[in-house]
């Protein structure tokens, strides 16, 4: 439900006035040595700022700045309850926290994900915050930025031309064309190209074979971009991408197709962070944007690093609820990063809790249902099993949570207090933070409350050892995050999970891709549901980005427009001033 006499969100961004881009990246200690200018309010970040000794350039840090002494920031992930489909405000309280801390006089810094074009031309309508907590220039971020998605793109697909190119003239490495794991990829939501047939026509034209699209952002590339620590090691990870199988069961990589230096030299200006700023003018690290359904849905490693490197507070965001987002980001990311959160911010809505009662259904394009509107503090506290399950998750991890309640204008007091109350009784911090109203001002009490348990002990620890069989691995997500009985095999994945621990990918961390709209593998279980098991339908190895991951339950990664697709209000006014987005 839309306030009409609140401005729109590219209103609000429009009538920014952008600080230069030298001043932002100096709150970072980063030099203009470091910059790379893409037009006037956008710049990448070169990754040989990492290399400099530390503290170069960052005089003026705070407490808790990583240059001084060598004290580490403070690092936070922003994880949620689990969403309704609309989404909960992840991205702009992140925004606003990093906003509110700054106004307490602390050195903050957002890195957050890219926005894919493909939900943006169809119902997000974009993805860069909200309200007066946003990141600028919002057309920029939203619209192709500084090309990094084109670059995944071309990358993933000369990988697919160089599979069918090798098919076509001979296939010396005995590839099984009905073994071809890697497909296409397109930033657009176009459901009608999820499964097609290539190489129709002349014998010139290429081997006949069936294959489909993904979206970008379910690209391999897109999350080995999001791992890669430096240009080096993204080339390592490129090359071992496993693009098939042969007919012998061995694995085919994307460096026996020669393939893999071509795709790195694709995308070396890619791997360097974007450095943009938040409405009120501090920095904000946008890169990468990794599915969060099946992938990690995160930030890229590189960002977080420059990110803590400097300020007080780094702020980071992972995909969904904490059952799928902080489960990754802390058994897949912190893994490669070598970083240990100190806070997770939950972030729940009483529309959330509400649909988590199971008296309201609220889907996406449809008008929210009045009963949803009302003051009801009871659904509120029905609601409550799913955010108490997210608690747990998170404090499973030993990493001290904190409850921030997004407050939207038709929220009643008395549902805030139901959430504070029970927050309270369990020795959880909470706050209500009035951020996309008004801005950092309205998240100071969330701030103040961050920085409180951010100077508390943690005892950060992963779920399990990278030892463990691919199968007790996903058993342990499954059982101890989820709260599933167990899991259910289905026997092409059990022969799949043995192959791969045969061809040597079992010492890798698993992913479970499955619905975000639920604990569970099924979307219409709401709150924290008890009795059932997870199935596992398939598994598959993303052996360049570093993972396997175990797929239950439908996923489409290839999404299709809606009847009125955003795409149908986006538009370039006569003075160049792109309209529609929000």
């Amino acid at each position: 439900m839309t306030n009409p006499s609140f401005p729109s969100d590219l209103d609000i961004a429009s009538a920014a006035t952008l600080r230069p881009m030298d001043e932002i990246g100096a709150q970072l200690g980063i030099s203009p040595d470091h910059l790379e200018p893409y037009g006037r309010d956008v710049a990448k970040i070169d990754l040989a700022f990492l290399d400099e000794p530390a503290g170069r350039g960052a005089e003026t840090a705070g407490d808790g700045a990583a240059s001084s002494g060598g004290h580490r920031a403070k690092y936070v992930v922003v994880t949620a309850v689990t969403p309704t489909p609309l989404g909960e405000g992840k991205t702009t309280t992140s925004v606003g926290l990093a906003q509110g801390l700054q106004r307490l006089g602390r050195r903050a810094v957002v890195a957050l994900r890219q926005p894919s074009m493909g939900p943006t031309f169809g119902i997000k309508g974009g993805a860069a915050g909200g309200g007066y907590s946003q990141v600028v220039p919002m057309e920029r971020l939203n619209m192709h930025l500084t090309g990094d998605f084109h670059a995944i793109t071309a990358a993933h697909n000369l990988l697919a031309a160089m599979i069918d190119n090798h098919l076509h003239h001979g296939n010396a490495l005995g590839i099984d064309v009905r073994n071809i794991t890697w497909r296409r990829v397109l930033d657009v939501n176009d459901r009608a190209l999820r499964n097609v047939v290539i190489g129709l026509g002349a014998r010139e034209d290429g081997v006949v074979r069936d294959t489909g699209f993904d979206i970008t952002a379910a690209s391999e590339i897109m999350v080995l971009l999001t791992l890669a620590t430096s240009l080096q090691d993204l080339r390592k990870r490129l090359g071992r991408i496993v693009v098939g199988y042969t007919t012998e069961g061995a694995s085919v990589t994307a460096e026996d197709l020669g393939a893999a230096g071509a795709m790195a030299a694709m995308l070396k200006d890619a791997i360097k962070p974007n450095l943009l700023q938040t409405l009120e003018g501090g920095p904000a690290i946008i890169h990468c944007g990794p599915f969060g359904n099946i992938a990690t849905g995160t930030s890229s490693v590189t960002a977080d690093l420059i990110a803590i490197r400097g300020s007080d507070y780094a702020i980071t965001e992972a995909g969904f609820g904490a059952d799928m987002g902080a489960e990754r980001f802390f058994n897949v990311k912190c893994r490669v990063s070598g970083l240990k959160p100190d806070v997770a911010v939950i972030v729940v809505t009483v529309r959330a809790l509400k649909s988590h009662s199971g008296n309201y259904a609220i889907r996406p394009g449809k008008p929210l249902p009045p009963g949803l509107l009302e003051e009801n503090p009871s659904d509120v506290e029905a609601g409550l099993p799913n955010l108490r399950k997210h608690i747990e998750i998170v404090r499973r991890f030993g990493v001290q949570p904190v409850v921030a309640i997004n407050a939207f204008p038709q929220d009643h007091e008395s549902e805030h207090a139901v959430i504070r109350r029970y927050c309270n009784g369990i020795g959880v911090r909470t706050a209500v933070s009035r951020h996309v109203a008004e801005g950092g001002a309205g998240a100071r009490e969330l701030a103040e409350v961050v920085m409180e348990a951010a100077h508390e002990p943690t005892s950060f620890e992963f779920l399990y050892p990278l030892d463990l069989p691919l199968e007790q691995k996903i058993e342990a997500i499954a059982t101890q995050i989820y709260g599933a009985d167990g899991i259910d095999v289905a026997p092409g994945a059990a022969k799949a999970l043995r192959d791969y621990e045969r061809l040597g990918f079992g010492g890798l961390p698993v992913v479970i891709a499955k619905t975000h709209l639920s604990i569970s593998s099924d979307p219409t279980l709401k709150g924290a549901p008890r009795g059932w098991r997870l199935p596992v339908r398939e598994v598959r190895a993303a052996v360049g980005a570093g993972y396997v991951y175990a797929i239950c339950g439908e996923m489409r990664t290839m999404p299709g427009l809606s009847a009125t697709p955003n795409a149908q209000r986006i538009d370039v006014s006569a003075d160049g001033n792109i309209t529609g987005l929000s």
